[in-house]
C-alpha cells in the first residue's frame, strides 16, 4: 500500500533514527483527515498538510514545534485543485514541499498543466527570494 498511512511504520522508524530538523513529504496520497497527527506529534514532530484522496498530498514535518503555515497551493491557478504545493516558517526559515506533475503524455494536457505549474513554481520562487529571508524549497 503506498501512501502516508500504508508506509507509516517506515516513516516512524526514519524519523526515530535519522531525527532529521525538517521533512518534506510528497504523495500522501490521503484525505486531509486521514493524516496520521497524532502518531506524528506521538513521536515528537509537529506538522502541516494538504492532503488529496488517492493522490498527490504534501506535508512538512518539524522536530519539537509545529511549522507555521503560509500557504497551500500555488498562486496563479485558482481552479487547480492538485495537492502539490504547502509553504511554512520553521525556524526563520521558509520551507516550501512540492511534488511536481509528471506531464505524461506529450502533448496533452497533463503535459500542459505541469509547464503552467512550473510556471507558477518559478513566479512563487521569484516571490519568496524578493522577502530576503532564508528559504528552501524541496521535493520530488
Amino acid at each position: 500500500m503506498n501512501g502516508i498511512n500504508g508506509r507509516l511504520e517506515i516513516l516512524l522508524r526514519w524519523l526515530g533514527d535519522a531525527v532529521p530538523d525538517v521533512v518534506c513529504l510528497q504523495e500522501l496520497k490521503a484525505p486531509q483527515e486521514m493524516f496520521p497527527i497524532k502518531v506524528i506529534e506521538a513521536v515528537g514532530y509537529g506538522a502541516v498538510w494538504q492532503g488529496q484522496k488517492a493522490w498527490n498530498g504534501v506535508a512538512i514535518l518539524a522536530k519539537g514545534q509545529n511549522p507555521h503555515l503560509t500557504r497551500k497551493g500555488l498562486p496563479g491557478e485558482p481552479e487547480d485543485e492538485h495537492s502539490r504545493y504547502i509553504e511554512a516558517i520553521v525556524d526563520g526559515t521558509i520551507i516550501g514541499g512540492l511534488y511536481l506533475p509528471n506531464g505524461d503524455p506529450y502533448p496533452g494536457p497533463k503535459f500542459y498543466y505541469k509547464l503552467r505549474w512550473f510556471k507558477r513554481l518559478q513566479d512563487c520562487a521569484a516571490e519568496l527570494l524578493e522577502l530576503e529571508v532564508p528559504v528552501i524549497l524541496a521535493g520530488d
